[in-house]
């Protein structure tokens, strides 16, 4: 059922609609301290969701929400689940969220 409620949630991390998409960060970031390592199954789907489009965004609301999730998934989540789709979006990511996954990583 997890998958399932963040399979549909995962198109309000990167709604076209800025303010959507601001307000799901925000919701995400409050969630990642209740839900912790039980995120697990679903982390895979939600990082690449959460750090795409938003850590690179012009909007400065939504690239400190984008920010402010990652920071909430490193103090949360045990390391190695983050490790794989951390290095995953350093590779393939440009410009600032590159460069703000590439120091998360080290």
């Amino acid at each position: 059922i997890l998958f399932q409620i963040f399979d549909a949630f995962k198109s309000r991390l990167h709604d076209s609609n800025s303010k959507v998409n601001q307000v799901a960060l925000e919701t995400m970031h409050r969630m990642i301290p209740l839900l912790k390592d039980n995120l697990s199954p679903v982390i895979n789907m939600l990082i690449p969701a959460m750090v795409d489009n938003n850590l690179n965004s012009k909007n400065p609301g939504i690239y400190a929400a984008a920010t402010n999730v990652i920071q909430a998934l490193c103090q949360h989540l045990d390391n190695y689940l983050l490790l794989q789709p951390f290095c995953t979006k350093a590779q393939f990511l440009n410009g600032k969220a590159k460069q703000d996954m590439t120091e998360k990583l080290a």
